[in-house]
């Protein structure tokens, strides 16, 4: 039996999938009669980019193109469409892997094929290079005269995965190609077209199934057709969303469900008891912070009034619960901290530890408050002035505000005279609470603790002392020096 990704092959340009503007390009190029000699497909793999280049070939070499309706398009039908779409041994179409064939003597070997005509008037000659990237400096350098003067009647197409390898490598290769770059295949057209199939096979399957069929195609077609020709063969009767999930080795949306559920509710012991359910199931760990991610993305989506794509009924149900616990301002934080821990994820030592790590971060994250909020929980309206004031309250005071000038402090003369012991001590009017007298310097020591230690009573005593030596010499610093200085008489 052939498989579902080779039977329902596009056999014409408007079967292409998305790539309607390389269909577009092709066809008009066909009717017009400006076909190029030289063309790079680049792209995602399963796009349909070797098709493509099987259906310019079939339209090339079509015998009946009058058949097909529409100018430019292969009739699908003929021989030599039906050889071409099938890849069997044709004198008029090659194709080759440039994985096993890239060294400059398949270059060569190429090069002098395709210096004879075709086998029949009014036929192409078309030489299908897949995997292009792979070919060496030396093999591009051999096909680079040939590709800047072609032999009439030939058509050489290669289709890459990596195209900047081949800007790299044989740069003047690419200005002597016609580039088209194929589009990733979106889940919602994946979906479309999974259930054509299914309805030309006469099967059926649950609308879950499908979206996670397509949703695991990861943008490529093929993929898609491949993975749903591995679960029918799994079983009998419909296809449903278990089925799948237990040939891809998927993790139930429950466990998203529990994710969210911890998150919202900020529950970071349950963190522990769900990896360990994961590592116990033998799920990938990288993919469950993949499918949190994209979670996490699907509610910020629906809490900005969006709508995801590629979902099933049971998470869309998980993410319409959650949504209101989870605000669009705290899920951007979220996601911002898993791109954070994006590349510990991946270099990790512990898989298991970085993302304990990331779930307890994300449990115990706190929560935004909007600013109107918190002056409302106060009991302060906004924008209203005195209103919101009560009377016993102060006035409010500016913060740049200038300061209130403070009155001067009379200025003290310095007493003049010989120092003597008396001029040391503070006039008896004065306050003597507080002051207590040392014998040895008859000077006053204001005690701050009883505990004083006698080392440090000693030391602010001789600091008293010369200050007031200071003040009565009319003492201040020298300019550009240190040490004493008398003041000029006036």
């Amino acid at each position: 039996m052939i498989a579902l990704a080779r039977k329902y092959r596009p056999k014409r340009f408007s079967e292409l999938i998305v790539q309607t503007h390389v269909a577009a390009a092709l066809r008009g190029a066909v009717a017009a009669g400006r076909v190029a000699h030289g063309y790079l497909f680049a792209g995602p793999r399963g796009v349909g980019k070797t098709t493509a280049a099987r259906v310019l070939a079939m339209a090339l070499n079509c015998e009946r193109p009058e058949a097909a309706g529409v100018a430019g398009e292969p009739c699908g039908a003929c021989d030599s469409c039906a050889r071409i779409w099938t890849g069997a041994a044709n004198l008029d179409v090659v194709e080759l892997d440039a994985a096993s064939n890239r060294g400059v003597d398949d270059a060569r070997d190429l090069r002098e094929r395709a210096m004879y005509a075709a086998s029949a008037e009014g036929r192409r000659k078309v030489y299908i290079v897949d995997e292009a990237h792979m070919l060496t400096r030396e093999a591009w350098n051999a096909l680079l005269k040939i590709l800047e003067e072609p032999p009439p009647g030939v058509v050489f197409v290669f289709a890459t995965t990596e195209p900047q390898k081949i800007a790299q490598s044989a740069a003047p290769i690419l200005s002597r190609l016609q580039r088209f770059d194929f589009r990733r295949i979106g889940p919602h057209a994946i979906a479309d077209r999974l259930k054509q199939v299914l309805a030309a096979e006469g099967l059926a399957a649950d609308d879950d199934a499908v979206q996670l069929i397509a949703r695991s195609a990861d943008g490529g077609m093929r993929d898609g057709l491949s993975i749903l020709d591995q679960v029918l063969s799994f079983g009998e009767g419909p296809v449903t969303a278990q089925r799948v999930r237990d040939v891809l080795g998927l993790i139930p949306d429950e466990m998203y469900g529990e994710l969210l559920r911890l998150v919202a509710e900020r529950d970071a012991k349950a963190v522990f008891p769900l990896v360990a359910r994961l590592v116990d199931a033998g799920a990938d760990l990288g993919e469950f912070v993949a499918g949190a991610g994209e979670v996490l993305r699907a509610v910020l989506l629906v809490g900005l009034d969006g709508k995801p794509e590629g979902l099933t009924e049971g998470m869309v149900a998980l993410i319409e619960r959650y949504r209101s616990l989870l605000p669009a301002p705290d899920v951007v934080r979220l996601l911002a901290v898993l791109s954070e821990m994006e590349m510990q994820l991946r270099t990790g030592g512990s898989a298991r530890l970085a993302v304990e790590l990331l779930l307890l971060r994300w449990a115990m994250m706190g929560r935004t408050v909007e600013l109107q909020a918190v002056i409302e929980a106060l009991g302060k309206k906004p924008g209203k002035g005195e209103e919101g004031r009560g009377k016993g309250d102060p006035a409010p005071v500016l913060r740049d505000a200038a300061p209130v000038p403070l009155p001067p402090s009379p200025a003290i003369p310095p007493e003049k005279g010989p120092l003597t012991l008396d001029r040391l001590r503070p006039p008896r009017s004065r306050s003597s609470r507080g002051i207590r007298w040392r014998s040895d310097c008859s000077t006053p020591i204001r005690c701050t603790s009883r505990a004083s230690s006698a080392s440090g009573t000693r030391s602010r005593c001789w600091w008293d002392v010369t200050l007031r030596i200071r003040s009565a010499l009319n003492w201040r610093p020298r300019r550009g020096g240190s040490g004493p200085r008398r003041a000029r008489p006036a």
